[in-house]
């Protein structure tokens, strides 16, 4: 793994630990980190009551250049990961959300929640 590779893995798990923090700050319960399916990555996977967040975390420089870094195409990617966990799971009545947390420097985590709706869901 070249060495920019390396920089970038490493601030994006401090990106998802101060996310997670932020969370808990807030009252979630963070259920799963890394989460890997067949089909894709979810940063985070965090509880409130009957709520699931499935969280995507971005660590960018303005946080609208951290909102844009997530396409269509990792949005379908995450959203098939998020199937894949949920059918893993025992059943339960419970909504999903699908949020995004950028992380700015010198800024508090901006926690942007329903920040997208898939179909079917």
């Amino acid at each position: 793994m070249s060495e920019k590779r390396k920089d970038a893995e490493r601030r994006g798990r401090r990106a998802e630990t101060l996310a997670a923090a932020w969370l808990s700050l807030k009252g979630y319960h963070i259920v799963a980190r890394r989460f890997r399916g067949r089909t894709g990555e979810i940063d985070l996977i965090a509880r409130r009551g009957r709520r699931i967040a499935i969280v995507e975390v971005k660590a960018r420089a303005r946080r609208e250049t951290a909102l844009e870094a997530i396409s269509t195409t990792q949005r379908q990617r995450i959203e098939r990961a998020a199937s894949e966990w949920l059918a893993r799971q025992p059943q339960g009545v419970f909504s999903l959300r699908f949020d995004v947390i950028a992380i700015v420097p010198w800024r508090l985590p901006a926690h942007i929640m329903d920040a997208w709706r898939p179909t079917g869901y």
